[in-house]
């Protein structure tokens, strides 16, 4: 996915933790910004300044304002990669996919104004970087499809492959769900609640 970045955004930068360092400043200002005013309102002036440098050193490491929305959504797919991944590794299981789920879920706790941003804004990139995001989101259902298909072929699930696909989407929109509702969810509940009883009834569903 690294090299993925690179090919896309170009940066006359030859520092890699300097770029890492210019970028993450970057996509935390231009998250703050394009979640209160919208990407199409948020300048890239703006976007420099709230990140606290100059426009000149904002176009050494991207050229456009799509470039930065594309920088925020795949931060999200890379920390995504990094906390899911390990899971693709072990033998599926009921426990799996719960440890899965939670840390998913609280994967996007951390990052629900990257993601809210994400969701609201993607429509904007370009069609190659729109389709590189839709990719990412299918890739990110499969290790939900994968760990299902692993539970039923231990028998302790009960699903065709059409079944098991939908339930994987299922899976990754209600952890997305409380990036969208959380601002009514959050006086009622903290999110280890919300992943308590998502995940029953994600389960008592499957099981029953």
């Amino acid at each position: 996915m690294e090299n993925e970045q690179k090919k896309r955004i170009h940066t006359s930068i030859k520092d890699e933790v300097l770029i890492e360092k210019r970028r993450t400043e970057m996509i935390q200002g231009a998250v703050r910004l394009f979640k209160e005013k919208g990407f199409h309102r948020t300048t890239t002036r703006e976007i420099a300044k709230s990140a606290g440098f100059s426009i000149g050193t904002l176009y050494e490491y991207i050229r456009t304002k799509e470039d930065i929305l594309y920088l925020v959504c795949d931060r999200i797919y890379l920390e995504v990669q990094r906390q899911l991944g390990p899971f693709q590794q072990r033998e599926a299981s009921i426990e799996g996919l719960i440890e899965a789920i939670t840390q998913y879920y609280m994967l996007v706790d951390t990052m629900q104004d990257e993601m809210l941003v994400m969701y609201q804004e993607s429509k904007s990139l370009p069609k190659d970087a729109l389709d590189y995001v839709l990719a990412k989101e299918i890739e990110m259902a499969g290790i939900f499809e994968n760990l299902l298909l692993g539970c039923v072929e231990l028998d302790q699930m009960k699903f065709s492959p059409k079944e098991i696909k939908l339930l994987a989407h299922q899976i990754v929109i209600q952890g997305q769900a409380w990036a969208f509702r959380r601002w009514v969810w959050r006086k009622d509940y903290k999110i280890e609640d919300y992943i308590k009883m998502q995940t029953n009834i994600l389960l008592n569903g499957m099981l029953s």
